[in-house]
């Protein structure tokens, strides 16, 4: 996949009168300058947020909106993410076993078109126009399914429903909910089936599941059926054993599934915050072990997931559930070095001060997870409309310059060639050119320039071949010296967050 690095030639013109210098290669610039070794280094962090189409809590605002109304207003929530500085969007494609995309295995989405099964109209495909848009704009786009959830409340049944095609699988449960039964074959099956078809047909980023595994209800799951099917057949596991391998047989599936079609595709999960109450020792709440079947822990340990988002949705302060003590659990567990980047419950704002404990959230991840960190934002909306806030201090403060994802080593590591470089002075400006010798291994481009001692970067799309830098940046006043630029230099920067070796160029 990857290619050795070329010998780079580098074309050095000088800015005063534009007359061509000598090329300038790698060996020529063994010692670097002493400003050019403390070069600055690019942010890497996950920032996303959660859109989610269940119950049209994002997008679209309400089932049924036209074609351009349902893409006006999803360019106005992916232009809000550039704005934001965040770098990848994780969709909700299937809220009930339904699909926000054209399948041939599931209908179109109630909450897309206000009728379970209507395609929308005039004809687009949402999913391939969200990949398209958020990767025009430089955001990863996740697509976020629910595996197992049949019927939401808020939803619509009809012919085209799982509960009509599909009884057999189907379980009636409390509230006006219907659930696919995880511990049937046909169910993992057909849940599969629907997370390969988008892996396979759709250039996604990712493919993100939440927490509702089995689900939160105070009733018994009604699987007697095929738990009475299992005993006869030779099974020894307990029923709630029996239940939790049955979704630990499916995880593994689905990671192994991905990485065999499209190994660059990640995988996430964003389990409930808490394991089981007293791990560690002073947390209490919700057990998702006993009551959801998920053995998130064993998911983490056995390295089933590229990044992991526990939903920690609890302030620092509130010991029973404290944020970091519960993310530095979640840590001590990884043992496969996945990336860990947690939810966090920014539609819960309600004030300045609940904005401020958002902040200090990302500052203890960004403490406890140094390498790599990175949050998940509940949801979009959130954000797009500025609770507490909370957009004008993460602006002002952590989210201040753009970042790039944390790469994922244990799926690819090596780094692109370096892209041959040329700079053009014309007309008070340094037009900067770059060409790459495999251009389909390259996702983005970051271009690094240097004025005194201060340095600065810009990220680009893979589509960008120049970048006009002005070659001299004079103060309002005309008090403060004029900043010249001194330095530049150009990376490729890979699918998987790998970036290329920095070749420095002086702008003589």
């Amino acid at each position: 996949m990857k290619h050795p690095m070329l010998l780079i030639f580098v074309v050095i013109i000088l800015a005063a009168c534009a007359a061509p210098q000598p090329a300038v290669t790698p060996e020529a610039m063994e010692a670097p300058p002493t400003a050019i070794k403390h070069a600055i280094e690019i942010p890497r962090e996950f920032r996303a947020a959660w859109v989610a189409t269940v119950a049209n809590i994002d997008w679209p605002s309400k089932p049924g909106l036209s074609t351009a109304e349902q893409q006006a207003e999803a360019i106005s929530l992916l232009d809000s993410a550039v704005i934001l500085n965040l770098n990848a969007i994780v969709f909700q494609v299937r809220p009930q076993c339904d699909a926000l995309y054209q399948s041939e295995l599931e209908p179109w989405s109630y909450f897309l078109t206000g009728e379970q099964g209507k395609a929308p109209e005039p004809f687009y495909d949402p999913l391939a126009f969200w990949v398209a848009e958020a990767h025009k704009r430089g955001l990863e786009l996740h697509t976020w399914f629910n595996p197992y959830r049949a019927h939401h409340p808020n939803g619509q049944k009809n012919e085209t429903s799982v509960i009509s095609t599909r009884p057999e699988i189907v379980r009636e449960i409390d509230k006006g909910y219907f659930w696919l039964d995880p511990a049937m074959q046909a169910t993992q099956d057909y849940s599969y089936d629907v997370v390969m078809d988008v892996v396979k047909r759709y250039d996604i980023d990712g493919v993100h599941f939440d927490d509702y595994f089995y689900p939160y209800s105070n009733i018994e799951f009604p699987d007697d059926i095929p738990w009475q099917n299992y005993l006869d057949n030779g099974g020894s596991l307990e029923r709630n054993d029996w239940r939790r391998e049955a979704v630990n047989v499916f995880i593994k599936r689905v990671y192994s599934g991905i990485k065999a079609e499209k190994n660059w595709v990640k995988f996430g999960l964003s389990p409930f915050g808490i394991w089981r109450p007293g791990n560690p020792a002073s947390i209490q709440g919700y057990d998702q072990y006993d009551k959801l079947y998920a053995d998130a822990k064993l998911w983490l340990n056995e390295g089933w997931v590229d990044y992991w988002t526990p939903q920690l949705y609890w302030p620092t302060r509130k010991i029973p559930q404290s944020y970091p003590v519960l993310l530095g659990w979640w840590v001590g567990q990884n043992t496969h070095d996945r990336n860990i980047w947690p939810g966090l419950f920014t539609s819960k704002i309600k004030d300045e001060a609940s904005a401020l404990e958002n902040f200090s959230q990302i500052m203890i991840t960004r403490g406890m997870v140094p390498k790599g960190p990175g949050n998940v934002h509940f949801s979009m909306k959130a954000l797009q409309r500025n609770y507490g806030g909370i957009s004008d201090i993460l602006l002002k403060g952590p989210y201040a310059r753009p970042a790039l994802i944390p790469p994922s080593p244990w799926l690819d590591n090596q780094v692109p060639a370096a892209p041959l470089v040329e700079l053009n002075p014309r007309e008070g400006n340094v037009h900067v050119h770059w060409l790459h010798e495999d251009q389909e291994d390259v996702n983005q481009w970051v271009v690094y320039f240097q004025r005194g001692k201060k340095w600065d970067y810009k990220i680009l799309n893979a589509d960008k071949e120049v970048y006009v830098l002005p070659l001299v940046i004079r103060s309002e006043d005309g008090m403060t010296p004029p900043e010249v630029l001194d330095t530049i230099a150009v990376t490729a920067v890979d699918r998987l967050g790998n970036e290329s070796e920095r070749i420095y160029i002086p702008v003589r």
